[in-house]
């Protein structure tokens, strides 16, 4: 037996994820079989509302849907939620989006990676919408270069793999910015702009919406499927050491 497991083991150190730095002793990740495709063929979002959703969050459902590239956006209805991923899953869909409201405010999104999850569930702050912005500019509709700021810790990456995969592969001279920057107590800030030359410097133009993400539950598995799938992370805001974590941070600034 002692000769077997040697054996054994001998050869699970070539079962490693692959490649020249690849850890012979870790697995590959669930989080690549999920994204296997991402940069090959590009997102086909649809984007949809909690029911009877109020004129407030119709318009923003609408900036949202000119915010993703190739995102359609369906009328929620009577439709079931199993209704609707099962729609997705039959059109080839690879993102299905929901917006929630809290009396006429929007304050909720789920984004749910198809056909096997994850699903992200995000609160909503500060949502400031194009019509309320002064002086904003046209909604530009090249594909934008995406900025990803302070995702230092292994949660904070994963999220940013769940939103950057919302998005297709961009022109390297695109002028579309879309930034993601992880500021105090966790929150993910949500800017757009566009950008050009003047005089040999750059100036920006915001474009909005604007809005804070905070992310307080990942589960790995579809929409349809939250009740029994399993939870990768869920938030716990009222533990007596909730104010001292930073679970976006990365390791050495969290311990600055």
């Amino acid at each position: 037996m002692k000769r077997q497991a040697l054996r054994l083991h001998r050869h699970l150190d070539w079962d490693g994820a692959g490649g020249e730095d690849a850890d012979p002793d870790l697995e590959q990740s669930s989080q690549d079989d999920e994204y296997r495709w991402a940069g090959v063929e590009d997102p086909k979002l649809v984007l949809t509302t909690s029911r009877d959703p109020s004129s407030k969050l119709k318009q923003f459902a609408k900036e949202l849907r000119f915010l993703f590239p190739n995102c359609q956006r369906v009328n929620r209805g009577n439709y079931q939620t199993a209704d609707l991923v099962k729609a997705c899953k039959a059109n080839a869909v690879t993102d299905l989006l929901l917006v929630s409201e809290t009396r006429g405010v929007p304050d909720g999104l789920i984004v749910s990676h198809l056909p096997f999850g994850p699903t992200a569930f995000f609160s909503l702050h500060n949502v400031l919408m194009r019509h309320d912005m002064p002086g904003v500019g046209h909604q530009p509709q090249e594909l934008p270069q995406l900025v990803m700021h302070g995702f230092g810790s292994k949660l904070a990456q994963r999220l940013a793999s769940i939103l950057k995969h919302l998005f297709p592969v961009p022109k390297p001279d695109s002028r579309r910015v879309c930034s993601f920057t992880i500021v105090q107590h966790d929150y993910v800030s949500f800017r757009q702009y566009s950008y050009k030359t003047v005089s040999g410097q750059p100036e920006l133009t915001e474009h909005g919406p604007r809005m804070e993400l905070q992310l307080y539950r990942i589960v790995q598995g579809p929409l349809d499927e939250v009740d029994t799938a399993e939870t990768e992370f869920v938030a716990r805001p009222y533990m007596n050491t909730a104010k001292k974590r930073r679970l976006m941070a990365a390791a050495e600034e969290a311990a600055a």
